[in-house]
């Protein structure tokens, strides 16, 4: 059987260009939004774009959006620049554009700006026309995000603030941050996911040993030998730059081998019977679905670069051996015994949704193994009606798809229609009454 493996210069797509642009909205000007709005969004990054820009479509204007960071996308792209990463693994069908409606779709966008993209960011253009697999430059995402949100005013109802609670009542949310308070008649939370800690066994829990970073944090210069511990896109990117940089460069991978495809879920999930799986099946079912088919993978135009390095002596990959103790120095221990001695390791081990837990109280999360309670139909948490939930979060009603950008789009669709028809009769939201989330 022949394998095809694209080109690794797939991956090298230029950074920092000048895009032609909509005239730009201002930012809110105000150091605090009003006190009060018809839907308050928590979390500005593609899910809450996504969400703000189709409940523009809906006619929804009384908007506030409450971001970490204040400005729409910000964190999703310094988290990018910090891996050094150049393309996504989203193809250009997935996008967080709106639904239907007549709007600017990610690859139009491109096919717009075809002036300013090279030869190989327009030969992937045509692969995705034809229908193909292609490859996303971050620079031509970034830009489109930024269209998105000028096009739909997101950026001037976007207020930096770093959400503290969420507070439903039967009539109302009430939403408060470090600095101002908010009280909205629906909440959609977008809140994203963070980093996955190491176990406690590795080093007693808290802050790592001195040595240890994670991969969202800046990795110091110094030192010849560097650890990426994990299977995933992120140590792929961390494993590269090590590697460009001329370090000696250890890959310890738990799983007795890598995992190189195109997408980080199985495709059949981006589809509607795919997601049709998770509909009327029971929790324990579901479970079993999110572990099979949304597993740690890596890009195939990786795989050239990282054989060939392993090949000469430069990657020395340590794979099927968990970690067992981390210690200063650094000193990575091997369930089997050995001992990998570096300068530097930085881990990339994943990341967990942020489902609302410490925001919400605990009987609106109903909090079941890291996944909240949503209703099937409209993603509002069954134990509040008037908060919605669009993201990871969404993962066990819509199944693996929801922690990828086309995921955050498709329950978009389904949160913006019924937040607005909400709005629109003056009904109070319900939630189904057989919940499968709960059964």
């Amino acid at each position: 059987m022949i394998t095809f493996v694209p080109k690794p210069h797939l991956l090298e797509s230029p950074r920092g260009r000048e895009w032609p642009a909509l005239p730009a909205t201002r930012a809110a000007v105000t150091p605090a939004p009003p006190s009060g709005a018809d839907v308050v969004i928590v979390g500005a990054g593609p899910a809450g774009l996504a969400v703000a820009s189709a409940l523009w479509h809906h006619g929804v204007r009384d908007l506030v959006v409450v971001d970490r960071d204040g400005r729409p996308c910000r964190r999703f792209f310094d988290r990018v620049d910090l891996l050094g990463q150049r393309v996504l693994r989203s193809p250009y069908e997935h996008h967080p554009g709106v639904e239907g409606y007549r709007d600017c779709e990610l690859l139009d966008f491109a096919r717009l700006h075809w002036s300013v993209l090279t030869p190989v960011e327009r030969r992937e253009i045509r692969m995705a026309q034809a229908g193909h697999r292609s490859v996303v430059p971050v620079d031509v995402f970034e830009a489109y995000c930024a269209h998105l949100a000028a096009s739909h005013h997101v950026t001037e109802r976007t207020w930096r603030g770093s959400v503290r609670e969420v507070l439903p009542t039967t009539d109302a949310v009430t939403v408060r941050a470090d600095r101002f308070s908010v009280t909205a008649r629906q909440v959609v939370l977008c809140l994203g996911e963070e980093r996955r800690p190491a176990p406690d066994t590795w080093w007693g829990g808290g802050h790592p040993p001195p040595g240890v970073s994670y991969w969202d944090e800046p990795v110091p210069g110094g030192g010849k030998r560097l650890a990426v511990v994990g299977a995933g896109l992120t140590a792929a990117h961390l494993l590269s730059t090590g590697l460009a940089q001329g370090h000696e460069v250890h890959w310890v991978v738990r799983e007795a081998g890598e995992r190189y495809q195109c997408a980080d879920v199985n495709s059949s999930f981006f589809r509607p019977e795919g997601r049709a799986r998770f509909d009327g099946v029971s929790w324990s079912d579901r479970l079993e679905l999110m572990g099979r088919f949304r597993r740690a993978s890596i890009m195939f135009e990786f795989r050239p670069m990282l054989e060939a390095a392993e090949a000469e002596g430069r990657l020395i990959v340590h794979r099927g051996k968990a970690i067992t103790k981390v210690r200063p120095g650094v000193r990575l221990h091997l369930e089997d015994g050995e001992t990998v001695a570096v300068d530097h390791a930085v881990l990339a081990l994943g990341t967990v949704p942020s489902i609302g837990d410490g925001l919400l109280p605990d009987e609106a999360v109903l909090d079941r193994g890291g996944w909240p309670s949503l209703d099937e139909r409209t993603f509002a948490y069954v134990g509040a009606p008037r908060v919605f939930a669009v993201g990871a979060a969404a993962g066990m009603a819509l199944g693996p798809a929801a922690r990828n950008i086309d995921g955050h789009r498709v329950a978009t669709a389904r949160v913006a229609a019924t937040v607005a028809e909400n709005l629109r009769t003056g009904t109070s939201p319900r939630v189904a009454t057989k919940d499968v989330a709960r059964v």
